[in-house]
């Protein structure tokens, strides 16, 4: 063995030492749950989220490897469908639940004890249904019944308003003006579409504390919430919307306070009576909420910044992150969209063109809807009720069986995509269309 070949060894086996390891995996089925079981070499970091359409768990544990194998799922278990592993960058182990239908997470780090070793429970409990008592049976579904649909609901955020006018253009544009112009544009063509709600957070020059954006669309049940914002900086040069989302550092410490304030965060992480005093559930719950949410909102920024780019240059072309205050809802997907630099003059006075304005609103509404296509929030809604179905490409899906599944025919369906062949991928999201 050459030298480099020995050095490389040698390294990788240091490597390898020093990840934790996931011994062993079980699933075990229980009235009303199913739960899975990890035993580890040590205590190891993790963090959990849920996705929806189609709905997973997804567990990332730090810096670790998988030393056997996942236990296939029983077909009977009403939860589970299967489980997949791999590897993500800097050594961190992702494993994922594909599930039958929603659930909620419950998470429970467990120490050494009577000859066990470090182990981590997960419960998995279907949404809507609380947990079973030991023993007791499961409850049986009422048949023939289905929760009413509810339109999705978009909170749309005009910035600075009141005593604070925000920015301050060279002509003497204040950017409180331009957001809400901007933000009742975009609330008429939520309006008109189908299944959609708008909820203006200010509607009127009026002042409204950051805190209070976030609870006023807590208390709407916003499903998206949007910050209309215009940039400023010293120099008159600098051109280009921007979007935001809130940087983890901003999670961290906003984590930090939903967990102080327990009598007001139940709600957040489904239910659960954080009085109690149990730290790492409520940690690990409010954890949970808060990924999920982080993860949304990168895509609905993405899809925002990306029909933005189409207006004309951006300041950055990618999504920004950074710790605005109205952006800390550990529950509702949020994004601040930086409309335009009000301290250019050729920007500023764009900004104030009524033309310019619907342009800006119907690209954010574009960016909005895309990201309803591909995540539609849980639960009926009159969105999807109207037509607004998707389908998430699995394996051995074909594009023919498709349009058989749903009743459409195979130009419809590609039209609907903007498919030029019949190429498709696992993962890739596609918009069913009406009917033909």
């Amino acid at each position: 063995m050459s030298t480099t070949a020995a050095l490389l060894c040698v390294a990788t086996q240091s490597v390898l030492a020093a990840q934790g390891v996931v011994q062993d995996v079980r699933v075990s089925a229980a009235p009303g749950e199913t739960r899975l079981e990890l035993s580890m070499d040590g205590a190891l970091g993790h963090r959990i989220f849920t996705l929806s359409d189609p709905d997973r768990v997804v567990l990332d544990i730090s810096d670790a490897r998988l030393a056997a194998k996942l236990p296939p799922a029983d077909p009977a278990d009403p939860i589970l469908v299967g489980l997949r592993s791999g590897v993500r960058d800097l050594g961190e182990l992702r494993i994922v639940l594909d599930l039958k239908q929603p659930v909620r997470v419950k998470s429970f780090p467990l120490g050494p004890e009577e000859g066990a070793g470090h182990r981590l429970m997960l419960e998995l409990i279907p949404k809507g249904q609380g947990p079973q008592k030991r023993g007791g049976a499961a409850p049986v579904p009422a048949r023939g019944r289905s929760a009413p649909a509810r339109p999705v609901v978009v909170a749309i955020d005009a910035g600075h308003g009141g005593k604070d006018p925000g920015a301050v253009g060279s002509r003497g544009t204040r950017e409180k003006d331009v957001t809400l112009a901007i933000a009742r544009r975009l609330a008429v063509l939520v309006e008109k579409e189908p299944g959609m709600r708008p909820v203006m957070i200010r509607d009127s020059d009026t002042f409204v504390h950051l805190r209070q954006r976030i609870e006023r669309a807590r208390k709407a049940k916003a499903d998206l919430f949007i910050s209309i914002h215009a940039d400023a900086f010293s120099s008159p040069d600098a051109r280009g919307s921007s979007v935001f989302t809130l940087s983890e550092r901003g999670a961290t410490s906003e984590a930090a306070k939903w967990l102080a304030d327990r009598e007001n965060s139940a709600d957040l992480i489904g239910g659960v009576d954080l009085k109690t005093g149990d730290d790492v559930l409520a940690n690990v719950l409010l954890n949970m909420s808060q990924n999920a949410t982080l993860e949304h909102s990168g895509e609905a920024a993405g899809a925002v910044l990306r029909n933005l780019s189409r207006l004309g240059s951006t300041h950055k072309a990618q999504v920004q992150k950074a710790g605005f205050v109205v952006l800390k809802s550990p529950d509702i997907p949020s994004v601040l969209v930086e409309t335009a630099f009000i301290s250019n003059p050729a920007e500023e006075a764009r900004l104030t063109s009524p033309a310019h304005q619907k342009r800006l609103a119907e690209a954010i509404l574009a960016g909005i809807k895309a990201y309803f296509r591909k995540y539609p929030p849980p639960g009926p809604t009159e969105a999807s009720a109207s037509g607004g179905r998707t389908h998430v490409i699995q394996p051995g899906d074909t594009l023919s069986g498709i349009s058989k599944q749903y009743q459409v025919s195979l130009s419809a369906l590609r039209g609907a995509n903007r498919l030029e062949g019949d190429h498709i991928q696992v993962g890739q999201v596609l918009n069913i269309p009406g009917g033909g």
